[in-house]
């Protein structure tokens, strides 16, 4: 295809063969009455007295030979590694003696997918997927955090700190700090979210979460959910205050496949954004210090941080409800 400054397009370049040809006129003349050089003429003119009117149609700029291009054995050798052993370019190069750069080109010509987008264990292209309303489907996880001492630990004081030394002396006596359970709830249209923290993960604080859950939901607008989806844990699965929870709200339930974490990978990569701008942003000195900095930053995620599956918008902009981004403090 000629380029948008092109002095010629075929059409062009066939008027200037007819003004040759058929009307016998000079080169030099009608090359002045189109704007373009001898030279452009004289080549257009030699190319269709070559090969006829298919002379005049745009050529691809690819060089005939190649001569550094990668062999065939090499560029299969590439394949292979990726499709059997499931490795990216920078671990493929030194295997296959090519640059990372090269690998990569070649895994794209020959239409591999990127890692990112693979199932591991099968090679299989993962298919994402977003449900066409707010509340049709809403993902739970919970994600499990080591909760802090209260003075904080060797992250606010250092190791080798009294702190550090002191919480190790208690983990080798076998007094250990525990853990914390955040259950997250994220609605799969607008990525909204809700969280709680629990000293545990049974089936009645589940249960006690998903009402919660459902309660807040309804007040950005959400006010019907109609399936949830988690991972196979018991509490899921056979807890009988969950599954009373789920009758009593009318929800469908729908379980992850077995060892495929990406089919509830909007909650993963909650729990991953969670970790790297709540939990561990900085050095808090208690679980309740780090507990009290939970809603004002689930405040931000649903209603100020820019979203980059949504466009660059934060969830909220995705719900019917009048309370947009921007009128919030």
């Amino acid at each position: 295809m000629s380029h948008a400054n092109a002095r010629l397009t075929v059409h062009g370049r066939a008027e200037l063969v007819r003004r040759v040809v058929e009307q016998g006129r000079p080169v030099a003349h009608v090359v002045v009455e189109m704007n373009v050089s001898r030279a452009t003429g004289y080549k257009w003119l030699a190319r269709w007295r070559a090969e006829g009117p298919s002379g005049l149609v745009d050529r691809p700029s690819r060089a005939h030979r190649l001569p550094g291009r990668t062999s065939a054995q090499l560029e299969a050798k590439v394949v292979a590694l990726r499709s059997a052993r499931k490795l990216g370019p920078a671990r493929i190069a030194p295997l296959v003696g090519l640059p990372a750069s090269t690998v990569h080109a070649v895994l794209r010509r020959h239409g591999m997918h990127r890692l990112a987008w693979l199932d591991r264990p099968t090679g299989e292209l993962v298919r994402r997927y977003e449900r066409a309303r707010p509340g049709e489907l809403v993902h739970i996880d919970v994600k499990k955090l080591g909760a802090i001492r209260d003075g904080g630990g060797w992250c606010a004081h250092g190791r080798g700190s009294d702190q550090h030394n002191h919480s190790r002396a208690e983990v080798g006596a076998g007094r250990r700090v525990g853990y914390d359970f955040v259950h997250c709830a994220i609605d799969d249209h607008s990525r909204l979210a809700y969280a709680e923290i629990h000293p545990d993960e049974t089936s009645s604080t589940c249960a006690a979460f998903l009402r919660s859950a459902v309660a807040w939901f309804a007040t950005v607008g959400i006010d019907r959910i109609q399936r949830v989806m988690t991972d196979n844990a018991m509490a899921y699965r056979r807890g009988t205050a969950w599954r009373q929870a789920m009758t009593d709200l009318g929800i469908d339930q729908r379980f992850t496949r077995s060892y495929r974490p990406q089919t509830n990978g909007k909650a993963e990569r909650f729990n991953r954004t969670l970790a790297d701008e709540w939990a561990y942003i900085r050095p808090f000195r208690s679980s309740a210090e780090r507990a009290a900095a939970l809603p004002a930053w689930l405040h931000t995620y649903n209603h100020h941080r820019n979203h980059t599956a949504l466009a660059g918008q934060p969830p909220i902009a995705r719900t019917t409800v009048n309370n947009r981004a921007g009128h919030y403090s």
